[in-house]
């Protein structure tokens, strides 16, 4: 065999493993495509209902009942909206573990109605209109303890509900 019969051998050779990976590839593309669907099945996620507690840059922030369907945008809207000062890029949920003890929710001194008030132990329909007035004429509470200032409530009334009430700037 000549040196020029040779070569012609091997570019035949190359040749012919070019157009078998070419018809290889073709079919390999042409099953890929005939493939059936995968179904791709997830178990139901838990229906959630029950209460969510909602704080931080809300208008009303508080317990609200969670119903099947409800989106966290009519969470939001139930707790007031957001305000102006809001930062929706972080949403933090918290999904406490079976028998996790909650902290109770906390009155807002500075936006809480009478009714709300008078929710707190010792503190009747008076005492809550007391503390309105207090806010009216004295602007907004700057901390809780200032809470003392307010005619009618003393040291021990103070101490049964501290761990009930805050303040919001």
């Amino acid at each position: 065999m000549t040196a020029n019969q040779s070569k012609k051998l091997w570019v035949l050779i190359i040749l012919l493993l070019v157009v078998v990976i070419t018809i290889g590839a073709v079919v390999a593309c042409s099953r890929y495509g005939q493939n059936q669907p995968i179904e791709i099945s997830m178990p139901p996620s838990p229906e959630l209902q029950g209460e969510a507690y909602i704080e931080g840059a809300v208008s009303n922030p508080g317990i609200y009942t969670v119903r099947i369907g409800d989106t966290l945008e009519a969470l939001i809207q139930a707790a007031g909206n957001t305000t102006s000062n809001a930062d929706l890029s972080y949403i933090k949920i918290h999904i406490p573990e079976t028998g996790e003890k909650t902290q109770p929710q906390k009155i807002d001194l500075n936006r809480a109605e009478a009714w709300l008030l008078e929710a707190l132990p010792a503190i009747g329909e008076a005492r809550a209109q007391a503390i309105i007035d207090y806010r009216n004429q004295n602007g907004a509470f700057r901390s809780i303890n200032e809470l003392l200032k307010v005619e009618g409530i003393g040291a021990s009334t103070y101490d049964k509900i501290k761990h009930l009430i805050t303040v919001a700037d």
